[in-house]
């Protein structure tokens, strides 16, 4: 069962969705939405019932601008800022969890990998990664992920944000027929999040 909570940021308050799997959690997930979706997107509750039947801990985070009713994001600065205070009370909550692991959709996904480090990510799933604003493939957003952490990167073939070149530590996995949103098969994308979780040794199967 899915419970709710809010969580106190310099922004405002986040909302927090944590869903426990049945026994010892290997890992916690948390998850963010992207810039004008919520965390009901398909791609993130299929993610989320895969990786809890794995024995994995996941949380989804609502930015404070999107609890306060808004469809327009926030500045890069107060996402990454309200997120690291989320991810410093979830940690201190789920101190017994052996591995944080955090990742998200799009503008999600962008935010984690900025934060990552400082918040002390073992690793990252980034779903429908925005390499870059659609027909403008010079503004390329792949330096953000490069953090030296193994990062996960399912994107769709028709994604209009573009795909991200697999390099040193970053795993891309393209889906064939989808685009920014990961609507066709959820539950095939979060299988492709399930076993590289399992590659890694976070899930308790």
């Amino acid at each position: 069962m899915t419970a709710h909570d809010e969580i106190p940021t310099p922004r405002g308050p986040a909302r927090i969705d944590t869903d426990l799997p049945s026994g010892a959690a290997a890992a916690l997930l948390v998850l963010g939405h992207g810039a004008g979706g919520s965390v009901d997107a398909p791609d993130l509750l299929a993610v989320r019932e895969a990786a809890v039947a794995a024995g994995v801990a996941v949380v989804r985070v609502t930015q404070p601008y999107r609890v306060a009713g808004r469809r327009a994001p926030a500045p890069a600065g107060h996402l990454d800022e309200a997120w690291t205070a989320v991810l410093a009370v979830l940690r201190e909550r789920h101190a017994d969890v052996p591995v944080l692991l955090v990742g998200g959709r799009s503008s999600g996904a962008r935010v984690a990998c900025r934060t990552a480090r400082a918040v002390g990510a073992a690793g990252i799933v980034a779903l429908a990664f925005p390499l870059h604003p659609p027909g403008r493939p010079e503004r390329t957003r792949a330096e953000e992920l490069r953090t030296g952490l193994p990062t996960l990167v399912v994107n769709g073939d028709r994604d209009p944000f573009g795909v991200p070149d697999a390099t040193a530590g970053v795993t891309v996995v393209t889906r064939p027929g989808e685009g920014h949103d990961l609507r066709r098969d959820p539950v095939g994308t979060a299988g492709v999040v399930r076993d590289w979780l399992r590659g890694h040794g976070w899930t308790a199967d």
